[in-house]
């Protein structure tokens, strides 16, 4: 890349190490980069995930959103601001975004420790404690996802409807042909996860239902996520709603009132005693990375 113009490879390389600890559904990890001269382009990779699990990709768009944020704090955090392009050729469904880049003057201590807790975080499906979430931290966590154009409702009122929706969107991964889809998967992620604790529910929205929304919803996940874990908080993201229509609806109805789309559920609060869990594993940058050749 070209120098003062774009961040070295080493830079790119780097930043594009810690977009690759973002979470997906499953784990599958269904991104792929590919390095230009002065640009790096986001690609939807459908061969990571089996249709089955996930026949609209909304679930697959959202984890490369996520991706696409921790990529914008990884750039951030090495002194680059990464200018997006969304959606940048609309013949091309799975070209999810094109990135350039100009120098930042200043790096704020805020993104660097977003930095520092994207290499760490990890997604916590054990009980939670029953302690209480303080509101102003709730607050932030709707501002970070507000910030990129998404907005978390909390459940309150609304929780036991949350639960019961998602446990019976559970019930279709619980099924012999969804299990038989996930039998090649490293995947953590029970088929029914914890609802019985104390646990703040969440549920991540958007306004409308497109492409674009589900990169959207995946920029703002990451943003709760990252904040949260700056913040000592412990969360779990549910996909389970985006795959029952009716279990979506029912969400839908009644914690946003009609009003714009739920795309998944997010589990908040403190962790419990004993270690963390493991960090999941990620497939190394170089599984992903494709160099695009120069022009002439």
């Amino acid at each position: 890349m070209t120098r003062n113009v774009a961040p070295s490879y080493d830079t790119v390389c780097s930043a594009l190490s810690l977009a690759c600890r973002a979470p997906s559904v499953h784990n599958c990890q269904p991104w792929r980069w590919l390095l230009a001269e002065r640009s790096v382009q986001l690609f939807l990779d459908l061969s990571r995930l089996p249709e089955a699990l996930d026949p609209s990709t909304r679930a697959q768009v959202i984890s490369c959103g996520a991706a696409l944020h921790h990529v914008r704090i990884a750039f951030a955090s090495l002194g680059w601001r990464a200018l997006i392009h969304r959606l940048p050729n609309p013949s091309q469904p799975g070209h999810l975004a094109s990135i350039q880049f100009s120098p930042r003057d200043h790096v704020a201590p805020a993104t660097v420790a977003l930095a520092g807790v994207a290499a760490q975080r990890r997604t916590e499906r054990r009980a939670y404690l029953p302690d209480l979430v303080p509101p102003e931290l709730l607050t932030t966590l709707r501002a970070a996802a507000e910030t990129e154009h998404g907005a978390l409702v909390r459940a309150a009122e609304h929780r036991a409807a949350v639960v019961d929706a998602v446990k019976r969107a559970s019930q279709y991964r619980e099924s012999v042909e969804y299990q038989h889809a996930l039998a090649d998967f490293d995947d953590p992620e029970p088929a029914v996860p914890e609802l019985d604790d104390k646990a703040v529910l969440a549920v991540l929205a958007t306004r409308s239902d497109q492409v674009d929304s589900w990169l959207a919803a995946g920029e703002a996940l990451s943003a709760v996520l990252l904040n949260a874990a700056r913040e000592g908080l412990v969360t779990c993201p549910l996909n389970h709603l985006s795959e029952v229509w009716e279990a979506r609806e029912q969400v839908r109805t009644t914690v946003l009132d009609g009003a714009g789309y739920p795309q998944l559920v997010l589990r908040v609060g403190w962790p419990g005693p004993g270690e963390p869990p493991p960090i999941t594993p990620r497939r190394v940058l170089a599984d992903s990375l494709e160099l695009l050749p120069p022009r002439s």
